[in-house]
């Protein structure tokens, strides 16, 4: 078994922060994707894009986490938008019936 790994990278344009996520969402890595926003929020753009693009795997924790996020940008005065949510993430989100919760951009 291997332990859990989130990549983020960020990119900026001069209204958006991109924040590309490659890996699993879960209780081993959303201190990172917390640290990575925080550190985006700092600075606010007016829009902090998440990229699911890469995302194989998000729990319970990492639902929190994203809801915890949103709140995070909402409070700095930015818009937290998820971008390229794919089967998995949509039907996650579909499921949980959290997609009305975000800005979710197809």
């Amino acid at each position: 078994m291997t332990a859990a790994h989130l990549t983020v990278e960020e990119t900026r344009t001069a209204e958006d922060a991109v924040l590309v996520l490659t890996g699993e969402i879960d209780m081993a890595t959303v201190g990172d994707l917390r640290a990575a926003t925080e550190r985006t929020i700092a600075s606010p753009p007016i829009r902090v894009v998440l990229d699911f693009g890469g995302v194989t795997f998000c729990d319970s924790q990492g639902l929190s986490a994203l809801i915890g996020l949103n709140r995070d940008v909402a409070a700095a005065g930015s818009r937290l938008v998820f971008v390229n949510v794919g089967d998995f993430m949509g039907r996650l989100l579909d499921i949980t019936g959290l997609r009305a919760a975000f800005d979710v951009v197809d």
